[in-house]
């Protein structure tokens, strides 16, 4: 008799879309982490553009498709008005419109797939996508990173949108405290307000306790996009203090952005040239050794006169997660992360005199940057480690799907 080959069961676990713009910018490691991290469920990744495909080997992905709608309209009356009175634009509607016309084939990628659940990230991204969302018809949750509570803020049409997002969405999270205050003076229900850390995997980070160079070049390391809300000119003013009292002190700061060119005029200006290293976007391993030869994380971040603020940045986390004491600023979801004076110092943003105190403070005195050093990689590893944070999206995600289907159930019951 032939052999009887058992087909492979299908997956049990629930099917859960998470859509991005970009899959992904190089800045999205954290993002990434979720994605592979996810053992509870199973995911599809939806994306209306992809990058760095290599770099974030997944599967499967499912490409966006752009769609161009355009107006059925009355050739003859184009005609009579265009070319015979010449009244163009004409006085009255001459263009036909046969229903909504969304600008992605997202409802019909998700009809065919029928997910229990789709996880939009960022917040702006779900304002795009809503109208979509709302036509599908299914159960969805919504995640906050920063830039999305101040990203076209000053437009009053986003800020609507984003408003009905937030009483749209199944649940809503966000990456610290201080973001999902900020969703709730939104209008979000804190009903649905859920906390969603940073998941940092730690097994690969080995800590060392730091202490002071014996040659006296102490390094100062900062990681992130150069742009303003990181505070960087705000640091490059607070070195003009510090090399006085420690000439052989640097600051290294690795990544790419907008603020570039800026930076270099300013670094030369301050005669800091000697001082301060740009040293350019780096990969997970170089970034890692900038870290292990560093004896302190800078991260100064400060507020942007467009109300753009940080959650917890991923590299404080990493950069604590090796033993680095850090010195930033009273901002955003920093002091979740940072207990001043426990696993670093803390103060006021855009104030840099106070910041060269901290910074001396710490080079000043070994026990306290020991002190610090062993904190930060303790402190870390109880709030942020992955596999714990991306189970807790996961219960995020079970609740939204029962949530979601007990309404169903209620509505189907006073159905007549």
């Amino acid at each position: 008799m032939p052999e009887v080959i058992d087909s492979p069961s299908p997956d049990p676990r629930p099917h859960v879309v998470s859509i991005c713009g970009t899959y992904l910018k190089p800045e999205m490691q954290s993002l990434y982490r979720q994605l592979v991290g996810l053992k509870r469920v199973r995911t599809t990744v939806y994306a209306q553009w992809l990058e760095n495909e290599a770099m974030f080997p997944f599967s499967p992905i499912t490409r966006l498709i752009k769609l161009h709608h355009r107006p059925k309209g009355n050739f003859i009356l184009r005609f009579w008005y265009k070319y015979i009175v010449r009244q163009w634009p004409p006085p009255i509607e001459i263009n036909k419109h046969t229903g909504p016309c969304h600008p992605w084939d997202l409802v019909d990628k998700l009809k065919a797939d029928k997910p229990d659940l789709v996880h939009v990230y960022y917040g702006h991204k779900a304002v795009g996508f809503l109208p979509m969302l709302k036509e599908w018809g299914g159960p969805w949750v919504v995640s906050f990173h920063g830039v999305d509570v101040a990203k076209d803020m000053d437009k009053p049409e986003h800020v609507a949108a984003l408003r009905d997002v937030l009483q749209s969405a199944e649940l809503v999270m966000a990456r610290s405290h201080s973001l999902l205050e900020r969703l709730a003076e939104l209008g979000c229900p804190p009903r649905k307000l859920r906390l969603n850390r940073t998941p940092i995997p730690l097994a690969h980070l080995s800590a060392t306790v730091r202490q002071p160079p014996a040659d006296g070049e102490w390094r100062l390391v900062q990681a992130c996009r150069l742009i303003a809300k990181k505070g960087l000119f705000t640091a490059i003013t607070a070195m003009q203090e510090v090399v006085k009292q420690h000439p052989k002190a640097r600051y290294i700061i690795c990544g790419t952005g907008p603020q570039e060119d800026k930076l270099r005029e300013a670094i030369q200006q301050a005669g800091l040239s000697g001082h301060v290293e740009l040293a350019g976007w780096l990969t997970q391993e170089q970034l890692l050794d900038q870290y292990q030869r560093a004896h302190v994380f800078l991260h100064p971040s400060e507020m942007t006169k467009e109300s753009d603020q940080e959650g917890i940045p991923n590299s404080m986390l990493e950069a604590m997660a090796t033993g680095l004491p850090v010195v930033a600023t009273l901002h955003g979801g920093i002091p979740e992360a940072v207990t001043s004076g426990q696993d670093g110092l803390l103060v006021p943003e855009k104030r840099p005199a106070a910041l060269a105190a901290a910074l001396l403070q710490v080079l000043g005195d070994p026990a306290l940057l020991e002190r610090l050093s062993r904190n930060a990689a303790a402190s870390v590893r109880a709030e942020f480690e992955a596999d714990a944070q991306i189970a807790k999206m996961e219960d995020v995600y079970f609740e939204a799907i029962e949530q979601a289907g007990r309404r169903a159930a209620t509505e189907g019951e006073k159905a007549p």
